[in-house]
């Protein structure tokens, strides 16, 4: 037996001793697992359609020190993940941990946070690749006329041209999964070079082509630009550390969607290794080169008062007065948006994972169907299907990008502290064993910074302009208590543990006669 084949073997037994089989294919090497948390969070993505969060709440401070502040937070969530993911590496890897550290209701409670936010992922994504193509690639690059409302979406109904994009593209991003983890593996692969190569090419070209003399004070100083000094993008106020704390959503929801490492750890090879290596790394590169890039759009402004004024078009400002070659920004153009698009591609690979497992414990309406896996294509193909659909749907409210960017970033991150939460409690007395990621004595220091950190991006999600999401939370967790106690409390059973596992080793052979790699 080869070296490869022990390993295989090994990630096998670790999921059978879960009480699982092996139903995905397991063709994801450490790097594909590391490049499809990358493209996820895609600085590319959330770096240009966020930047107004930060930059017209409070400047260029805002986005500099706002990006580091925001990033450590980031890590130090990842660590906490990471050394949970080592010892249970899963499919919907948050649902099972939080449910074997802290409780079948707990479980179930991350499960409805995580699936939910995966899918204000996808929307907010592919909205997001959709407005890039219109305004960079048509209108950039080919001179478009855009400016009907049918290619907008604002408040009420968006328009035709702006559903149907979104629309196709979410589509193409569910067709290409269906067809297995081999090619979305070889694109998110290519959308990890990809990444790296447009972000610095931008960086670069922006900082050498722009049309005044670098201020880097621009990095540290503080500006309110709150309401209509800032294109209204953040409501008017007096309090600049308010402003700050707001805006960190540019960095929380660029930074986010890393679990999808943990969603495919039954697709990865050595999983309790390369899953958390594959967290951290897609967080620590991702703040280090989203750091230069955003820092980038500040020193390249030819005014940053003007810039601010921009609201939601700012980046268009930034690249419009640069001084680069047509050529080049084109080039930039169609990049930027290529990357995004292999962004949406990887989150309905994670959403679907999610759902897949959360179903395969019978957590969600249609379990059965919903837990399908295709003996050809070794995917969860109705659930990627789902999860499309889900995310098209979320779009039909026309200030869809504002609500979803938010909503992602904070429903994704609860769902990642309620495990690290739970993980605080019975690390030493049910969770005794760990994985090779192991925190050892900065385990429960970096949980609490991890929960703390939380709470405060919790708080965000009830300010103005992002009062939505805090009510979608209430709302959540109301009719997740109400329906808990009313059914699901004796209906799910939840994780197989103890007796339930060695029971379902019965029907772990029989299950995996069906596929063959």
């Amino acid at each position: 037996m080869t070296k490869a084949d022990k390993v295989q073997e090994h990630d096998k037994q670790v999921l059978h001793k879960m009480g699982y089989a092996q139903e995905l294919s397991r063709r994801m090497s450490g790097f594909s697992n590391f490049a499809i948390s990358f493209s996820i969070i895609c600085i590319l993505a959330g770096g240009i359609t966020a930047f107004p969060f930060a930059f017209s709440a409070t400047g260029g401070g805002g986005v500099g020190i706002g990006w580091l502040v925001g990033g450590v937070f980031a890590l130090i969530v990842s660590f906490a993940m990471g050394q949970i993911a080592s010892s249970y590496p899963t499919a919907g890897g948050l649902y099972h941990w939080s449910s074997i550290l802290g409780g079948r209701a707990w479980g179930w409670v991350t499960a409805w946070f995580n699936l939910l936010g995966l899918v204000f992922v996808i929307s907010s994504v592919d909205a997001g690749v959709f407005q890039l193509f219109r305004d960079l690639v048509l209108h950039g690059v080919f001179g478009v006329d855009v400016s009907g409302t049918a290619w907008q979406a604002t408040a009420g109904l968006p328009g035709v041209y702006w559903l149907v994009g979104v629309g196709v593209i979410i589509a193409s991003h569910a067709a290409l999964n269906h067809f297995g983890i081999r090619i979305t593996t070889m694109l998110t692969d290519m959308s990890g070079y990809l990444i790296f190569i447009v972000a610095i090419s931008l960086t670069v070209l922006l900082l050498v082509f722009a049309p005044v003399p670098l201020d880097f004070s621009r990095l540290w100083t503080f500006t309110n630009f709150s309401g209509e000094a800032g294109g209204s993008v953040i409501p008017q106020t007096s309090s600049i550390l308010y402003g700050f704390v707001v805006g960190l959503i540019l960095v929380v929801y660029t930074i986010t969607g890393y679990d999808a490492s943990a969603h495919t750890s039954e697709e990865t090879h050595d999983a309790q290794i390369n899953v958390p290596k594959g967290m951290w790394q897609a967080v620590f590169y991702s703040v280090t080169f989203g750091f230069l890039m955003v820092c980038s759009f500040v020193l390249a402004m030819p005014d940053v008062k003007e810039g601010a004024a921009q609201g939601w078009g700012v980046f268009a400002y930034v690249m419009a007065s640069s001084t680069m070659p047509t050529f080049l920004l084109d080039l930039l153009y169609i990049g930027i948006v290529f990357a995004n698009f292999l962004c949406g591609l990887a989150c309905v690979t994670s959403c679907s994972r999610m759902m897949y497992a959360f179903a395969r414990d019978d957590g969600l309406p249609f379990s059965k169907t919903l837990s399908n896996v295709s003996v050809t294509h070794r995917v969860p193909t109705v659930s990627i299907w789902v999860s499309a659909a889900l995310a098209f749907l979320s779009c039909l409210y026309g200030g869809a990008f504002i609500v979803l960017a938010a909503g992602c970033a904070v429903f994704l991150y609860i769902s990642y502290i309620m495990p690290v939460a739970a993980g605080v409690l019975a690390e030493g007395k049910t969770w005794k064993e760990k994985g090779p990621f192991d925190l050892g004595a900065l385990s429960k220091p970096i949980a609490i910074l991890a929960i703390l950190g939380g709470v405060v991006l919790v708080w965000v999600g009830f300010q103005p302009p992002n009062q939505l999401v805090g009510y979608l939370i209430v709302g959540l967790i109301v009719f997740l208590t109400i329906l808990w106690f009313a059914s699901e409390r004796t209906r799910f059973e939840g994780v197989p543990q103890g007796d339930k596992i060695k029971e379902r080793q019965k029907m772990i052979a029989e299950i995996e006669k069906k596929y063959k790699d």
